[in-house]
């Protein structure tokens, strides 16, 4: 009964680190800012370190369930 919050939390972490790396990357290669009023190489290298972090996250609560 415990592994079910455990794969709720880890799906979410995944879709919503996936999701956040899929825009991101969309957002560079057609040279549109990531987020508005911050220089574009820091917010998309923040976008992308917090994608990659909620995406490894999600694999530990995975591997934990």
């Amino acid at each position: 009964m415990e592994s079910g919050p455990a794969i709720f939390a880890g799906l979410v972490f995944a879709l919503f680190g996936a999701g956040l790396l899929a825009w991101t990357t969309t957002r560079v290669r057609h040279g549109r800012p990531v987020a508005l009023g911050v220089s574009p190489v820091a917010s998309a290298t923040v976008a992308s370190v917090a994608a990659v972090s909620a995406l490894g996250v999600g694999a530990w609560c995975l591997t934990q369930a």
